[in-house]
């Protein structure tokens, strides 16, 4: 790719022809609008248009995705053509400026009337943009070393009533979460600063047991203190955590913002928990949003250490497939001037597009149109089987042979939503690293043996897969496995 250009790569759905609306969507994004206007000359065109890389026909669709009032009143009859666009920015038009990027990126695309679906799929971004902005403070690397641990997964879990604990009872359980043997504890996303639990007094009462505990066994257990809030009051509440002898800080990225996220990223150099609720809303319909891929990819330019990627097998609407990626975006170089990965590889989460890359595939069809004006005539591009669009394997970029995460911009993903112990081979089968956090409510401390043996149960399982051992085989020995198969395994 070019180094002074980011690369946007999109689904969309439209009646039209689909290169003609891409190269709307790069003049609404960049130097044009819906017709020429005075002062757009040739030589600012050249300067700041952003350019239709590819595109790429995929399914029709009968019906449309999404209703449209501007294509209603055209009484457009569809078919639906539905479309795969990369198209290029120049980064002189942004700036080292994260909130511009994203509109630029995405913005008004989504209610172009061209359009009956569109959904920003994936960036690529150049390294020499990428070293603009901010890099994880600590990431994985920093991760393992504040928490002492070396090799495996860190085990977490959450505070559990998610919300209603006094500032007391939740040093009485963290002091509990601790003793049982967990890495990392983390608030509720819900949990922030309630009247009954302020942080003034819960972020002391918390510690207190942390430093406890670490008196007692040299052990220092991470707590990522939900501080999410308006600007000030989060960088005090940050200060209050150093003070205290913390080393986490989680924020709710969607509600907080990218711009006061650099904020706090720059006030601090706590670890950075970014946790992604409300993500769903931007994700959840095929046709409409922002895929995993493109969302990590901006937040991490924010300087995060940790991205949610929810669980497999898990308790929400997203499918594997999804999780598998983003864990493996997260661990990858977000900065790189490589070829572009095979789209399929942003996003395989969604049937409709697996289906159209095999469609594709299968009849070749394929349209380079890379132009500055207007659509370029030009050879079709050799199609990529759809059976090897996503063998391309990030992770042998970013992990030493140790299974060290050894790249700066590298951030841990954080694997959550009904995990236990059972969840555990699913996860390593995917991932191969055991470079990740690894967090379970329930699967602890609804173990029936207690909270310890909930830990427990999850290292033995993690021991197990990664020594070639089944569950089953090694439950045979280890009666908190045993305990927990048979428990959670009866609940589906």
């Amino acid at each position: 790719m070019h180094p002074d250009r980011i690369e946007a790569t999109y689904l969309i759905e439209t009646p039209l022809a689909p290169a003609k609306v891409a190269e709307v969507m790069a003049g609404e994004q960049s130097c044009g609008t819906f017709t020429r206007v005075h002062g757009e000359t040739d030589d600012l065109r050249a300067r700041a248009r952003a350019i239709v890389e590819s595109v790429e026909k995929l399914d029709v669709a009968e019906t449309p995705a999404l209703p449209n009032t501007w294509l209603e009143r055209q009484r457009n009859p569809g078919p639906w053509q539905r479309a795969r666009v990369t198209i290029s920015f120049p980064t002189a038009n942004i700036g080292a400026n994260l909130p511009t990027l994203a509109a630029t990126v995405a913005g008004n695309l989504y209610d172009l009337g061209e359009v009956t679906g569109l959904r920003l799929e994936s960036l690529r971004i150049p390294q020499a943009y990428r070293a603009q902005f901010d890099l994880p403070r600590h990431g994985v690397a920093g991760t393992r070393r504040l928490t002492g641990v070396a090799d495996g997964p860190l085990v977490g879990s959450i505070i559990k009533p998610n919300v209603g604990l006094s500032a007391e009872e939740t040093g009485e359980l963290v002091g509990t979460l601790c003793a049982a043997g967990l890495d990392f504890i983390k608030d509720d996303e819900i949990c922030a600063d309630p009247a009954h639990a302020p942080l003034a007094r819960r972020i002391p009462a918390v510690m207190d047991r942390v430093r406890r505990h670490q008196d007692r066994t040299g052990k220092h257990v991470m707590v990522a203190f939900n501080i999410t809030d308006e600007t000030d009051a989060m960088r005090r509440h940050a200060d209050l955590v150093e003070r205290e002898g913390g080393s986490c800080i989680m924020v709710s990225l969607n509600w907080c913002g990218y711009s006061a996220v650099q904020t706090l990223r720059r006030h601090s150099g706590l670890v950075l928990h970014g946790h992604r609720n409300g993500f769903g809303a931007l994700s959840r319909h095929p046709l409409l949003g922002i895929g995993f891929d493109a969302y990590q990819a901006l937040w991490r330019l924010a300087g995060v250490d940790h991205m949610h990627v929810h669980g497999l097998n898990g308790k929400f609407a997203q499918p594997d497939e999804e999780v598998i990626d983003g864990a493996r975006a997260c661990l990858a170089p977000l900065g790189c001037d490589l070829p572009p990965l095979p789209p399929a590889l942003a996003q395989t989460s969604f049937a409709l597009t697996r289906q159209a890359d095999q469609r594709s595939a299968e009849s070749g069809e394929r349209v380079g149109v890379r132009g500055m004006h207007g659509v370029g005539s030009g050879e079709p591009e050799t199609s990529t089987p759809a059976d090897t669009s996503t063998q391309r394997d990030p992770l042998t970029l970013t992990l030493s042979p140790g299974g060290r995460g050894n790249v700066s911009d590298a951030v841990m993903p954080a694997f959550s939503s009904g995990q236990w112990a059972g969840t555990v081979p699913v996860t390593w089968e995917a991932v191969g690293t055991a470079d990740l956090l690894f967090m379970s409510g329930g699967g602890i401390m609804a173990h029936p043996d207690g909270p310890a043996a909930g830990v427990l149960s999850i290292r033995q399982a993690w021991d197990a897969v990664r020594a070639g051992r089944t569950l089953d085989e090694a439950a045979l020995e280890q009666p908190e496995l045993r305990r927990s198969l048979d428990f959670f395994g009866k609940k589906g």
